[in-house]
């Protein structure tokens, strides 16, 4: 016998193609449609309703780029629709492309009282209506004219990400807007064949079940009738019985599916979107949970649950009904699926705050499993705050996307800086898009790593991205595979039941320490300085806001703002999404953002004037505010004192150029401006290497392969061009000034040394015009050293300096907060910065014996998509080169230069003392803040900052009643409580961070 299983696979695909799916709706109606154009802005459905609508028919164009058209159907079932086991359906294409789902145009249906009825969607058109012959359909679409922006994934610089220059002509065409009359046998029939065809492009040709599945299908296209598919379709459906029935290997792999849409809160749309879009999904899921009572969806930010009560409070109220009966579950615990490598430890630690707040207070419910599938890496401090949240589960999927090494686990504990561990999960399908098809069922079964061991993982299906949620279809796929031999068993469950079931069969995994790296998105740490910058200045603004209102408060002067540090704080948590803050977001979301920041930076600085003037009282004395956690410009910490201004040196011109020295450091310009020696006078030794020049501007060609925002590639060093030979070096006053040109761009480098300092303070001001250039500040210093540490979150990470395995090679660009430390014992310096996040650490030896290490700041990036404009214009960032023997030195260095001093006139001649004090120098309080319930309590957020055990006393600086640990959400731990007349005294192991509450007497 021949073997003909290709004839038979091609005659398969053609009979489904030509002759199954297109008689799934046996005969369809055009109904009446009339159409409303939105003019500008979307509006809501009570104002949209009242409009003059106009009749439209099908095959016009509709709606400009970003625009909204409201359609108005109706109709009369026609006589004898609906029975004979057929459904009535609203059948929408608005003039979809069929690439994909989420990017394009989409819609929202309700009935005339404005309930909502479900969405339309690219792949999922249809809405299910229960008439009958005679009835009035009568219903309006709300269709939103987005623009396929993720069709050029991802090279083409486009114009659509800007609404002012995305244009006017309309981009889509309605296809079909029909009453239809859907077949149930030829539909079920139709999801029997995908799934059979699916399972069998997965087994080996060699096997008996491949070749069963092959002929039952082939059975199917002999006994359906092409010219009676309707009629005949029963008889398809008995021939694949047995096939279907076949149940699965006792060691087949277990999938516990859970329904999920992975929306993101801002990216190639702006977050006006996003609301609609979280509106269009959640509609989606809950007409789905009508007809499948096992059907189990889990949604992960607060944020979108908030825009649902805020704006359509009929959705969020049945949304609340199934969140009760445990199938709509609230995941992850954090406002937003936030970045998780640029956000302070602060406002990680805030995210959960307001997140689990928000679900707590909703919902009486509380996540314990952190849900971030999409975040471009995972940093080093998320298990410590996952655990202090009152979490005790992670998933993640984006590790996936690793371009050079593979992750060597799926289900693992992932270790942090501070030794605590988080169990945690890594769907092995490799998308948390799935559509439970044959593919993705066998990737999770052949891929997991811990099988042997462990049997078990989750598969994430439906829609994501740009949203729309599972489909009637996965759904049919879940349940065909429930127990189907070939496939892994899949059964619906909610993301706990999983992590239950998983750390029931592997109860000693593996671990992963330190950071979750992505090998890849590396130029996210860069891309749009402007957004970033507006991060790191609000999340210093609302530390200062919070410490000087809680101190005023505390001590009488003014009540405390909460209702507006909420505001604010939420609005700098949703901006940390993982699109936002790593700059991966169209020109519209970038300019939002940045408007935000700079109507919040107003707000703080008023919050922030209040209460410092309300500490000072009235008079004339210069009254110096030091919010950071280390003495500043004299001031001690979280305090304020009456002391002169630092003076400034004077740089001294001499023939070989340019010297700024004080009793601490020296450093000397060429004649070019250009910074070629920086001498520690304790030790008389020079930190940058010889014949080098630190502080130096280099140009690098930023061509990646793919993902322009996203993406660094390691051939950028490839070529570079610097910056020696300025068009003006000159001194103004106590500041040298040297001034570059690059192609369009101009760069104005300034230099200033206070007296007592031993930090080199760096300004760059950068006009910047070049596209498709990536633009580093270069520190060439005479140390060797093994490792460089990095701040990240509540401390720092320790890279090696050099490239020994597949892994050190990958890591070729690295994130760093206020500071990065090289050193050797006893010696070494820091490259503290005000709002850089991107950085590149190497070594190398020099013909002289010695070793260069090689400190780079990434300041800007110019990539072309998805923003064209993006980097564009002025920026001023800020640097400081310091001697720093030790890491400690390097946090007080990044402290001091992204927390300057405040001068306040006042009556206090002795200061303001502060509110809260520590004894070690290795302790740091991060946060001062009154508790979240409004009882006044005061919150202090510490931590260990040298990485070493600790001891310290917490002096409170008012009448203290009673103090205690608690967890993130400021829930008592049940430890022993101080009183009054206590001394705090903590013991810290290295990296802990510790809440403290206080209540006052």
């Amino acid at each position: 016998m021949h073997d003909n299983s290709a004839s038979v696979e091609v005659r398969i695909d053609r009979f489904v193609l030509e002759r199954l799916t297109p008689a799934i709706y046996r005969r369809a109606f055009p109904l009446s449609i009339e159409a409303w154009e939105v003019p500008d802005e979307p509006v809501p459905f009570a104002e949209a309703v009242g409009q003059a609508f106009t009749p439209f028919s099908v095959g016009t164009p509709w709606s400009k780029p970003w625009g909204t058209t409201w359609f108005h159907v109706t109709g009369t079932v026609p006589a004898g629709w609906g029975v004979d086991g057929t459904s009535l359906e609203l059948l929408v294409d608005l003039g979809f492309s069929t690439r994909q789902a989420g990017f394009q145009a989409e819609g929202l249906v309700y009935r005339p009282d404005g309930s909502i009825v479900k969405a339309i969607e690219p792949f999922n058109g249809y809405v299910p209506l229960d008439l009958r012959e005679g009835d009035t359909v009568d219903l309006f679409i709300e269709a939103a004219s987005n623009p396929d922006i993720g069709g050029n994934y991802f090279y083409i610089p486009t114009p659509l990400g800007d609404k002012a220059t995305a244009g006017t002509d309309p981009i889509y065409t309605v296809s079909r807007i029909d009453l239809v009359e859907r077949d149930v046998d030829v539909y079920e029939l139709e999801r029997d064949t995908w799934s059979l065809l699916g399972l069998m492009r997965e087994l080996e040709p060699s096997l008996p079940r491949r070749a069963e599945i092959l002929r039952a299908l082939e059975r199917v296209c002999d006994v359906v009738d092409p010219d009676d598919v309707a009629g005949t379709a029963h008889l398809g459906r008995e021939a694949l019985t047995a096939v279907l029935a076949s149940p699965a290997y006792a060691s087949a792999h277990s999938v516990t599916a859970v329904g999920h849409a992975h929306i993101d809160s801002a990216w190639l749309w702006p977050v006006r979107e996003t609301i609609r879009k979280c509106a269009r999904t959640f509609s989606n899921v809950l007409q789905l949970m009508e007809t499948d009572p096992d059907f189990v969806f889990a949604c992960s930010s607060a944020q979108q649950f908030w825009w649902m009560k805020q704006y359509y409070p009929e959705l969020f109220e049945r949304i609340k009904v199934r969140v009760a009966e445990g199938r709509f579950v609230p995941v992850g615990g954090m406002w937003v699926e936030s970045d998780t490598n640029m956000p302070g430890g602060e406002a990680l630690a805030r995210q959960f705050v307001h997140g689990k707040g928000f679900f707590l207070r909703e919902f009486g419910y509380e996540p314990k499993e952190v849900w971030l599938p999409d975040s471009f890496g995972y940093t080093a401090a998320l298990p410590q705050i996952v655990k202090a949240s009152g979490s005790d589960s992670f998933l993640t999927q984006k590790i996936s996307w690793n371009d050079t090494n593979r992750m060597p686990h799926h289900t693992f504990l992932w270790e942090g800086i501070d030794g605590t561990r988080v169990f945690t999960h890594f769907p092995p399908s490799d998308t948390y898009n799935s559509d439970l098809s044959g593919a993705d069922l066998a990737r999770a079964q052949r891929q997991y790593a811990e099988k042997g061991v462990s049997n078990v993982s989750l598969a994430l299906f439906g829609w994501g991205d740009g949203g729309g949620g599972p489909t009637r279809e996965m759904l049919a796929a879940a349940k065909r595979t429930r127990d189907l031999e070939g496939s892994p068993r899949v059964h619906f469950g909610s993301p706990k039941s999983f992590f239950d079931e998983a750390k029931a069969t592997l109860p000693q995994p593996s671990v992963w320490s330190g950071e979750m790296y992505l090998e890849l998105h590396r130029g996210t740490y860069t891309s749009q300085a402007n957004t970033k910058q507006g991060n790191r200045v609000s999340e210093h603004l609302l530390r200062e806001a919070e410490l000087w209102s809680s101190t005023a408060s505390a001590r009488g002067l003014i009540e405390y703002p909460y209702d507006a540090l909420e505001s604010i704080w939420q609005t700098v948590l949703l901006q940390q999404f993982h699109d936002i803050l790593p700059g991966s977001s169209i020109a519209w979301v970038h300019q939002q953002a940045e408007e935000n920041y700079r109507r919040i930076a107003g707000e703080l600085e008023a919050i922030i004037a209040t209460a410092q003037k309300a500490l000072a009282g009235t008079g004339d004395s210069a009254v110096v505010f030091n919010a950071a956690p280390v003495t500043a410009a004299g001031v001690g910490p979280l305090g304020a004192a009456v002391v002169a201004a630092p003076e400034l040196v004077v740089p001294l011109a001499d023939a070989g150029g340019f010297t700024l020295a004080n009793e601490s450091v020296s450093a000397h310009f060429d004649a070019a401006g250009l910074l070629v020696s920086f001498v520690d006078a304790t030790s008389g030794r020079d930190l940058v290497a010889p014949g080098e020049a630190a502080s130096l501007l280099q140009v690098f060609r930023d061509t990646p392969n793919q993902w322009d925002a996203w993406d660094i590639d390691v051939h950028y060093r490839h070529n570079r061009t610097e910056l020696r030979t300025p068009t003006a070096v000159e001194v103004s006053g106590s500041v040298l000034e040297v001034t570059h040109e690059y192609n369009a761009s101009r760069i104005v480098q300034r230099y200033w040394l206070a007296e007592g300092s031993s930090e080199l303070q760096i300004e760059t001001e950068i006009d910047w015009h070049e596209h498709e250039k990536l633009l580093k500040l270069a520190f060439p210093l005479d140390l060797r050293t093994d490792q460089a540490s990095s701040e990240i979150q509540f401390g720092h990470i320790k890279r090696p300096t050099y490239t020994n395995t597949s892994w050190d090679y990958a890591r070729f660009e690295t994130i760093a907060h206020r500071w990065v430390h090289v050193g050797e014992p006893g010696f070494g310096a820091t490259v503290a910065n005000g709002s850089t996040y991107g950085h590149d650490i190497t070594r190398a030896t020099r013909d002289d014996g010695g070793t260069t290490t090689l400190v780079r700041e990434s300041l800007l990036r110019a990539p072309q998509f998805p923003d064209p404009s993006a980097d564009q214009g002025v920026h001023v960032l800020r640097t400081a080169l310091g001697v720093a023997p030790g890491v400690l030195d390097a946090a007080a260095s990044g402290y001091r230069l992204n927390l300057p001093t405040r001068t306040v006139a006042g009556a206090s001649a002795e200061g303001v003392a502060p509110l809260v004090t520590v004894s070690s120098p290795s302790v740091f309080v991060e946060a001062v803040k009154l508790a979240e319930d409004r009882s006044g309590d005061v919150i202090v957020r510490l931590y260990e900052a040298q990485g070493a055990r600790a001891e310290t006393s917490v002096a409170v600086g008012a009448a203290l009643e009673s103090a205690w640990t608690t967890d993130i959400l400021e829930r008592e731990l049940g430890n022993p409580a101080w009183q009054a007349g206590d001394t705090i005294s903590l013991s810290l192991r290295p990296f802990e961070v510790v809440t403290l509450r206080v209540k006052l007497a």
